[in-house]
């Protein structure tokens, strides 16, 4: 059985809360109920772990050896982490980037993702459903 990391970066614990009018108001413990049983319909073993701190998301990804692939949403990581970005390519585990909202609509800022560049592709701005989608592809590619 195939098995995957789900990596839920800063502030996604407010999901439902926060900026519902850009994220959404589904929880995070909704978007996690809706990929286990995605996993469980697919016959995947999925973990998912979700983090404020930079440092523990790099060890869950340092850690990741056994699995056959991440699916990451780093949340405002994404544009300002090298340790993340440097992280995700030293594992040399395929990677998909995922993000709620899309993030080349918003601010300047938001644009540039670090970590995109070791990753094999990245969702943007289809909600929870971006998870779905970067584990299906994940688990369907050669």
């Amino acid at each position: 059985m195939q098995k995957f990391l789900v990596i839920h970066g800063p502030n996604l614990n407010l999901l439902g809360k926060r900026k519902v009018e850009v994220y959404g108001n589904m929880n995070l413990e909704k978007i996690n109920e809706e990929i286990k049983k995605f996993a469980e319909k697919n016959n995947i073993n999925v973990e998912i772990v979700q983090s404020n701190e930079e440092g523990e998301i790099v060890d869950a990804i340092q850690k990741a050896q056994s699995y056959a692939a991440i699916v990451i949403n780093p949340g405002g990581y994404t544009h300002t982490s090298v340790a993340i970005r440097d992280a995700i390519e030293a594992v040399e585990i395929p990677t998909v980037e995922v993000h709620l909202s899309n993030i080349y609509a918003r601010e300047d800022f938001r644009h540039i993702s670090m970590s995109a560049p070791v990753c094999e592709g990245q969702i943007s701005g289809l909600g929870w459903y971006g998870y779905i989608l970067a584990l299906e592809y994940l688990m369907r590619k050669d």
